[in-house]
Order: structure tokens, then C-alpha cells, then sequence
């Protein structure tokens, strides 16, 4: 009965042991998390080409992972609109660029920055920020 018994305990073991292996990662790279969530300040502004103009050099800009797992949501501060729903794509390690960008239009997350540049339908957001 001992022996039955120690061989059921390393038998556990084992498999426990094989599962703590199996379940980490050293490849976990943050752009595959929620990694670039949370708050940037900085620097940002918004123009809709009329009257209505906010530029600040102590903003915020809240920035949230999406379902879709490609796509975030830019919140700011100062009573500036959202920005819903853009996608990205990983270049290099550790950075993000909006699927789509051109010289007058793009959007950039990397370790501790984000810069915006997005012109849409005659609206300009900008922010140069960093956690």
C-alpha cells in the first residue's frame, strides 16, 4: 500500500510540474496584452477647423484595449471628443502603429509614449504624451 501511494505522489508531482512549465511564457510580448491601457499625459489638442479649439500643455489621454484585441479607444481630457475603435498592428518590439498611418495621419504607442497625429472628416487630434 506504501509503495502504491508513493508512486500516485511522484505521478502528481509530475504532472504538476508539467503543467507549470506548459502554462508560462517567456515570449509574452505586451503588445499581445493590456499592456499600452491606462494614462498618458501631455500635451494635446483638438481643432474641428471652426471655433471650436482646444490646446493643452497638462492633458490626458486614456487609452483602452478593446474586445476585438487590435483595436483601442482614446479618451481625453479637456472636453475633447473620443477617439473609438482604431486599429493597430505591432512593428518591431513593443510598439504599436495605427493600421493605415501616412505622414499626416498616424497614431504610435510604444513603451512609455504615445503621439497622435489623426485627421478625419476636417477634425485634427494631436498628443505627445507619456506615462
Amino acid at each position: 500500500m506504501k509503495k502504491a501511494i508513493k508512486i500516485l505522489g511522484i505521478f502528481m508531482l509530475l504532472i504538476f510540474t508539467a503543467s507549470s512549465f506548459s502554462s508560462c511564457s517567456r515570449d509574452d510580448d505586451p503588445t499581445n496584452n493590456d499592456f499600452f491601457a491606462g494614462t498618458y499625459k501631455g500635451s494635446i489638442s483638438f481643432s474641428d477647423g471652426g471655433a471650436n479649439n482646444t490646446n493643452t500643455d497638462s492633458g490626458s489621454v486614456f487609452v483602452t484595449k478593446i474586445a476585438s484585441g487590435t483595436k483601442y479607444n482614446f479618451a481625453f481630457s479637456n472636453g475633447i471628443p473620443d477617439l473609438n475603435g482604431v486599429e493597430f498592428e505591432q512593428k518591431g518590439d513593443n510598439t504599436l502603429v495605427m493600421i493605415g498611418s501616412t505622414a499626416t495621419s498616424y497614431i504610435r504607442i510604444d513603451n512609455n509614449t504615445l503621439k497622435i497625429l489623426y485627421i478625419k472628416d476636417g477634425k485634427t487630434w494631436t498628443a505627445n504624451c507619456t506615462r
